[in-house]
């Protein structure tokens, strides 16, 4: 039965990559056929490609990617304005947007009373403006009294998580980008079975193109006959739209409103190095309990409403009765403050890529940085380099062993400028390191699942815990300094190139935003 599925979900999902290139070949020889297009309409679309590059140059797009297109409608001329129109504006695109828009908005409105109540709160003056932005501006309360705790690898998380699935007792909420039948997911599918046997509700979605070769295509109505809700999160279809760009890259696992875990761990074996693709694969997440825990199970429930097409009541999801940890089992792991946060491609506001730049714009003693992928804008790229320039000493660990070749040479493209600027990077030697960390000053670190690429910081839907002298914070600190004991560090030596390999990396970072 395994090989059966298997082979009927890769036939089905070549069938999807075959139509797509038929379409676009259609496109291609439609625009461009000698045999099919008049010389007035060579004219229009030359025509309609100038005007597309004005709209393009005009408008408020990153400037990388407002390079790419226009470089491509430069490339091709008579096809790249129309292909432009086809690929970006589309019914299915604009509903898709408004739709997400409207949920994130439905989901704000139950953060206000806390933010009503933080208006008390005395914050640290030095990370006021970081809060404000967050919690004022992008609509994400602070919290104050919560209990974290840091992760540094798979193996840790999955321990963890097993525990609190155990203490379940209203509802589960599981929100990955990938998803893989193996030992990792049939360990947490075990205990999903058994509380929904005993009431539990239990909400699984995943992105459909993070499991897309490795999921049967019914998936999700296996899991409905074992009492498991289940949604594919914006499913893959072989048409040619912007929106297919923008997937769920979230890593959201929601209890009872009551503890939540984030970070860049997926549920597949190689996050627990059970099997092996890319040599040791080092990986980190955080859990928190408390109050805002609340903020991560509402962007599940607003990413649930958005592929489920249903009109969610979140408030009867809100955890009446929170019972307080004890002090004895937590210690002082309650000091700080905590702060949830989404990051959506439908907003124009690139929130993942903000709190990233206040944090290397504020350090004042160093930065430390783990991203499986460093292909970044101008903004990241000036500001981590005027940072270096100005003595703070700012790291970046990224891995050794890659899961895509044309994106490692672009990131190692990036490396030349960072190491000039006095930026210290290094790559993990054990293999690949997916983590995505950022830790400064000893008082401030975010962990989630925004990369340091393109498509994470301004094309996915993106999450992350904020923390402010959050204990969980040292550890974070402290599995870096320790992770570098595993790493190489990267010269000025190193980064030199043949003249050939130069301008495949000058190439390749044309395109880096569509990476």
């Amino acid at each position: 039965m395994g090989k059966r599925w298997k082979w009927a979900l890769y036939l089905q999902r070549g069938l999807v990559i075959l139509l797509l290139l038929i379409q676009i070949f259609l496109i291609i020889y439609t625009l461009v056929g000698s045999k099919t297009v008049s010389t007035l309409v060579r004219g229009i679309q030359l025509f309609l490609s100038l005007g597309v590059c004005i709209h393009i140059i005009a408008n408020n797009n990153k400037g990388e990617f407002r390079l790419t297109w226009v470089f491509l409608i430069m490339l091709f001329p008579l096809m790249g304005g129309t292909f432009y129109i086809i690929f970006n504006f589309q019914t299915a695109t604009r509903k898709f947007s408004i739709k997400a828009i409207n949920t994130e908005n439905k989901s704000k409105k139950l953060l206000e009373p806390q933010i009503k109540i933080n208006q008390n709160l005395q914050f640290p003056r030095e990370e006021i403006t970081k809060i404000k932005y967050l919690q004022d501006y992008a609509g994400f309360p602070v919290f104050k009294g919560c209990y974290t705790k840091y992760f540094d690898s798979g193996e840790a998380f999955l321990e963890q998580v097993i525990k609190e699935l155990e203490k379940a007792e209203n509802y589960i909420f599981l929100e990955y980008f990938i998803i893989q039948e193996g030992e990792m997911w049939n360990k947490i599918l075990d205990i999903l079975k058994r509380k929904v046997a005993q009431g539990v509700k239990v909400r699984v979605m995943y992105d459909d193109i993070g499991s897309f070769l490795i999921l049967p295509k019914n998936y999700p109505a296996i899991l409905s006959k074992m009492g498991i809700e289940c949604q594919k999160f914006n499913p893959f279809k072989p048409f040619l739209t912007a929106k297919q760009n923008n997937r769920d890259h979230r890593k959201i696992l929601s209890i009872d409103g009551k503890t939540a875990f984030t970070g860049g761990i997926n549920l597949a074996d190689e996050y627990i190095n059970v099997v092996e693709r890319f040599g040791h694969w080092k990986d980190s997440a955080v859990m928190v309990k408390g109050a805002a825990a609340w903020s991560f199970t509402l962007m599940f429930l607003q990413m649930w409403e958005l592929a489920a097409n249903t009109d969610e009541n979140y408030q009867k999801f809100y955890p009446l009765e929170s019972k307080e940890p004890k002090e004895t089992e937590f210690l002082d792991t309650f000091s700080g403050f905590v702060q949830p946060y989404a990051d959506s491609p439908m907003d124009l506001e690139n929130l993942g890529e903000q709190v990233y730049l206040q944090i290397i714009n504020s350090a004042k003693d160093y930065i430390y940085i783990t991203t499986p992928y460093l292909i970044i804008d101008n903004n990241i790229l000036t500001a981590l380099c005027l940072a270096a320039k100005s003595g703070i000493d700012v790291r970046i660990i990224t891995p050794f062993k890659w899961d895509k070749r044309i994106v490692h040479i672009t990131s190692r493209s990036y490396y030349r400028e960072l190491i000039n600027a006095g930026v210290k990077v290094y790559e993990y030697a054990k293999g690949f390191i997916h983590s995505k960390n950022f830790v400064s000053d000893d008082c401030i670190a975010t962990v989630g699942t925004t990369n340091l690429d393109f498509r994470s910081l301004y094309l996915h839907f993106e999450c992350g815990l904020w923390m402010y002298k959050s204990p969980a914070l040292m550890d974070v600190k402290k599995d870096f300094l320790e992770t570098l004991e595993s790493c190489t560090p990267i010269t000025k030596e190193n980064c030199q190139s043949n003249v050939i390999m130069g301008f495949i990396q000058d190439t390749l970072r044309i395109f880096a935003p569509i990476m």
